[in-house]
């Protein structure tokens, strides 16, 4: 990541990328950066959507990210990567206006990370729904006839994926996950992932919110397995009103679903660059996003 300008912004104000004179790559909402003996997570205002990342973002989407990450952290009382939210010597020594990293950062341990995503889910919808309606099972889990689109399962289940670099993640048994770190690993990722889901549930459904499904990265640190990544935010769960939950049909949710909905409207291809979201997509979906902060936290 190089350029003159450490930062670079849409006309809206909204942070797209970082470039930060040290080692570092993108993915495609967060710049992580390597300070030596940590890491320097920045949440940019980039959005992706069906496997693209959009030429304008959401202003101020990474620092409610963060804050929501910040929340869980804290909350879920689970060894996790983050040593704290203040911009390090390190980068301020740069001289560089730290005052636009302040809130969208998270300084961290290094851990190993586990090649795999661990995906709970509570309720069925999105590729879960998908692959049931062909085989009645998600990643070779059975589940009982007749459930309906956003349907909340009979307990939550535990659906792996592999972490794909570029396009989609792939659902994968977990005999596959088993072959691949180890039968004792895995059911120790199962048991957590579980744990943590259903104390972030409880805790959503208490103040309106119902947390459908959401995925959970997970790193070793010398031996322990720790918490790491973003945790329990809109881009990486599906959350939902639980006033207006009705099975049956999809749910209106705290997330990317305004742009989502825009694009399917538009001629866009998918496989070409996508289109600029219009200004009244970018409000509703920071509404959305400050919304769920609000509420949770």
């Amino acid at each position: 990541m190089t350029s003159n300008d450490p930062f670079e912004f849409d006309s809206n104000g909204a942070l797209l990328r970082t470039h930060l004179p040290l080692p570092g790559q993108s993915g495609k909402v967060r710049d992580v950066y390597d300070l030596g003996d940590s890491l320097l997570i920045v949440s940019t205002d980039r959005i992706s959507a069906f496997d693209w990342i959009l030429p304008n973002g959401i202003p101020n989407k990474g620092s409610i990210l963060t804050a929501m990450s910040r929340f869980w952290f804290d909350h879920l009382q689970v060894a996790n990567h983050l040593i704290s939210c203040e911009v390090p010597q390190q980068v301020i020594d740069l001289g560089i206006d730290a005052s636009v990293l302040a809130d969208r950062i998270m300084v961290v341990r290094k851990a190993q990370v586990v090649p795999f995503e661990c995906v709970i889910r509570g309720f069925i919808e999105g590729s879960g729904w998908a692959e049931y309606q062909q085989s009645g099972a998600i990643c070779g889990i059975d589940l009982p006839a007749g459930l309906r689109q956003c349907d909340r399962l009979p307990e939550p289940i535990f659906t792996p994926a592999t972490k794909a670099e570029t396009g989609h993640d792939e659902n994968v048994s977990t005999e596959v996950m088993s072959a691949a770190i180890g039968a004792e690993q895995t059911e120790l990722l199962r048991r957590l992932s579980l744990q943590v889901y259903t104390t972030a549930a409880d805790h959503a459904a208490e103040r309106g919110i119902l947390i459908a499904d959401t995925k959970f990265e997970w790193g070793l640190v010398d031996g322990e397995v720790i918490l790491i990544d973003e945790v329990l935010t809109p881009d990486s769960s599906r959350f939902w009103p639980k006033s207006s939950y009705e099975p049956g049909h999809s749910q209106p949710s705290f997330d990317k679903q305004y742009v989502r909905e825009w694009l399917s409207q538009t001629d866009w291809d998918r496989n070409s660059p996508p289109p600029i979201l219009p200004a009244n997509v970018v409000q509703r979906t920071g509404e959305k996003y400050r919304e769920a902060l609000d509420i949770l936290t």
